[in-house]
């Protein structure tokens, strides 16, 4: 809906086109005719002098690559002069060769051979530069020797395709020498690329405006001008319209001529000047960007022309700054590939991410992530591209430069402390470093459990929850970081992914949290496991202890008082003083207790003061209004020393630990559970129900009430 309304005007005029083109085809044959070719003319003369290009004809199609398959016909019926009669067997006798660059569109050169019926072997890719000029560039010395190499094979040099704009860093061939090249071995030269849009301003580029002097260009002006549903056009020039109509670029049906009515109509309400004007803007706003980046460290851009380059590419690459330019000048206009693969590959991550959030951040700004051969993954800037559909003023500019200074100091904390946070990990026994080099983000960490089961299902089973309430417990945390299950998609399963991290991270407190945290769901997922086990013998235990102890109060009490009239009497001469006996379950513990002492504190009144609750030291104490994780002041200017946790050390921590806190303190996440999970094992301590040895019989309290009334 966003694009809708962003299109305005001009695009409803377009949409309008294709309704009148329908209303129109059914006018009688005369008039339609006379019609179709107005339109089709005037479209043509407007354009071809728009982008100054003398004497061209212009063929209008739907999709952007059916201009160059029309193309390739024409110059196959133009070299071959028995093709018409003969096909394909004109072909064998002497291959054609079709030539394309190496950063042309992916696909280009397999979709013209399966449309045209040749082999893939007609096909050659050629490279681009590799010592001098721009990585981008075709290689024009290593063209002619190419061509050289196929006349000697007895194969015929046909067409080239020549980039105005390579598809993803948006750089231009050179064009004159290509030029040259191609009338020498008498090949077709046919240009296409989004920096053909520029040759409607008043300035352009040398290389940009040698696509003038070719023989066929395509232009994408729906994109350029942001019109929905306008044919491309592509323009050029031949001599015998005979041919052309043999290979499609021409129609004898006026229906094919309507196709042009759309563009008709957008370019009378546009007009010269709205035409420029938009073309213009887009070519200020990547001016705009590349002036900012220019100012950004840790950012390496790839243009062709710093003063005029309507595509700019850009990647975060922490070497260099773009200030130092003296000692580093070759690498002042291209982005060096890493080194180290696995350097490059975290760097191709992260650049991934930082599109991304710009693209979210700022998506008026029609920034996306493109794949480049030689620099890996990059932002890509393309206002022609984007810029009319989605409205891009020098407001979004500047707030997409904006985001991209916030996120500069995030992306250099997270891959210095990525190396730290992997050593503090593989030196803690308890966690396991997973390395994914497509993870954005401080790393990934599993939890690892220890258990004698067998059954690998079952472990993977347990692994899966101790990990899963581990990362619940860890979101809980009030803290900056962002802890997730990972990618939907190809990610290591039961793991903890951590994501991006600011410069004032302690990742000592970071893995002792994880380790502390885990530890704790693992003992507490054990205790539940044995809880069942562990009350069935506590009541066989308890069965046993009160079946001892009923023999044993049947010896002391006597015979006598187990006869029912005999022991009345007996019990009301002579009250037996009993002091009762039962059971308490400890759950903590497993075990039984008796409860004598629970009656004797009772019965005095004076019960004795639990011990206190001793509490976790495993994370240090905070300021009020510190956030977890965070380095405190005094500890900013440098990073915290790092140290593995073990079990033994968090045992003497807490016999270290003082029982109360100063009023200064708090307690962190961790000592607050621990705190009221024994407090909770205290009062189920004490609640427990107790378990009397027997019931006296009702004589006998008879017999105790009469002696008190003595």
């Amino acid at each position: 809906a966003c694009r809708l309304q962003n299109v305005g005007e001009q695009g409803h005029m377009a949409l309008l086109g294709h309704s009148l083109a329908a209303y129109i085809s059914v006018l009688d044959r005369e008039r339609l005719r006379k019609l179709t070719t107005r339109i089709l003319s005037d479209t043509t003369l407007w354009l071809c002098r728009l982008f100054r290009y003398e004497n061209g004809s212009a063929y209008y199609h739907e999709d952007d690559r059916e201009g160059l398959l029309k193309i390739c016909r024409l110059v196959i019926h133009t070299r071959y002069e028995d093709y018409t009669l003969e096909g394909f067997n004109v072909l064998y006798t002497k291959q054609p060769v079709i030539y394309i660059s190496s950063a042309a569109r992916t696909g280009l050169g397999q979709a013209l051979c399966n449309q045209l019926g040749l082999p893939l072997s007609c096909m050659c890719r050629v490279p681009c530069n590799t010592m001098f000029g721009s990585q981008h560039q075709m290689d024009v010395a290593l063209l002619d020797r190419l061509i050289k190499d196929d006349i000697e094979f007895g194969k015929l040099p046909l067409l080239l395709v020549a980039n105005a704009g390579t598809p993803g860093a948006g750089h231009t061939d050179k064009l004159g020498r290509l030029k040259e090249l191609c009338e020498q071995y008498k090949m077709w030269l046919h240009v296409e690329g989004v920096n053909l849009a520029t040759l409607a301003l008043g300035y352009v580029s040398s290389s940009v405006l040698a696509a003038t002097k070719c023989d066929s260009m395509t232009l994408t002006l729906g994109s350029w001008l942001g019109l929905p549903a306008v044919p491309a056009v592509t323009l050029y020039r031949h001599e015998d319209p005979s041919l052309s109509l043999a290979a499609g670029l021409t129609s004898s049906q006026p229906v094919e001529k309507l196709r042009a009515l759309p563009l008709w109509l957008s370019l009378q309400y546009l007009g010269h000047d709205g035409i420029v004007e938009r073309i213009k803007h887009a070519s200020q706003l990547s001016q705009r960007l590349l002036e900012n980046l220019k100012n950004l460290d840790f950012i390496k851009t790839s243009v062709e022309d710093e003063l005029s380059s309507p595509v700019v590419v850009f990647k975060f690459f922490q070497e260099y700054s773009n200030r130092d330019q003296t000692s580093h000048a070759a690498q002042a206009s291209t982005i060096q590939h890493p080194i180290i693969s696995n350097e490059g590959h975290i760097y191709d991550t992260f650049n991934q991410w930082l599109g991304e959030q710009l693209a979210q951040l700022v998506p008026a700004s029609g920034v996306d992530v493109v794949e480049l051969e030689d620099e890996g993954t990059c932002v890509r800037f393309s206002p022609l591209m984007t810029s009319a559909v989605l409205g891009t003023e020098i407001q979004d500019i500047d707030q997409l430069v904006d985001c991209l200074k916030m996120k500069i100091p995030v992306l250099t904390s997270t891959l210095q402390l990525r190396e730290e946070f992997e050593q503090e990990v593989r030196r803690t026994i308890s966690l396991l470093y997973i390395e994914d080099l497509d993870w954005p983000g401080l790393g990934v960490v599993r939890y690892n459990y220890h258990s004698d089961e067998k059954n690998d299902d079952k472990q993977e089973k347990e692994l899966e929850k101790i990990n899963t309430e581990l990362l619940k417990k860890l979101n809980e945390l009030e803290s900056d970081l962002t802890f997730s299950l990972g990618p939907e998609f190809g990610g290591q399963k039961n793991c903890v992914y951590i994501g991006m991290v600011t410069e004032d991270l302690d990742v000592s407190e970071l893995v002792e949290t994880i380790v502390a945290t885990g530890r704790e769901i693992e003992e507490n997922s054990r205790l539940l496991e044995n809880m069942t086990e562990v009350v069935r013998k506590g009541i066989q235990e308890a069965q046993l202890q009160l079946q001892k102890a009923n023999e044993e109060r049947l010896l002391e009490e006597g015979l006598l008082r187990q006869i029912p009239v005999v022991g009345s009497v007996l019990n009301w001469f002579s009250p037996f003083q009993a002091s009762p006996k039962g059971r308490t379950f400890n759950l903590t513990a497993g075990s039984l207790e008796s409860t004598e002492s629970m009656y004797l504190s009772k019965a005095q009144g004076t019960g004795s003061t639990p011990p206190p609750t001793p509490t976790s030291s495993l994370t240090k104490q905070r300021l009020p209004g510190q956030k977890a994780f965070k380095r405190s002041l005094r500890s900013s200017d440098g990073f915290s020393e790092t140290s593995s946790v073990s079990h033994c050390d968090d045992l003497d921590k807490l016999d270290q630990r003082p029982p109360n806190l100063s009023p200064g303190q708090e307690q962190g996440p961790l000592e607050m559970e621990r705190a009221e999970e024994q407090k909770e094992v205290m009062q189920a301590k004490t609640d427990t129900e107790t378990i009397h040895s027997d019931k006296l019989p009702p004589d006998c309290t008879k017999a105790e009430d009469q002696a008190s009334q003595r």
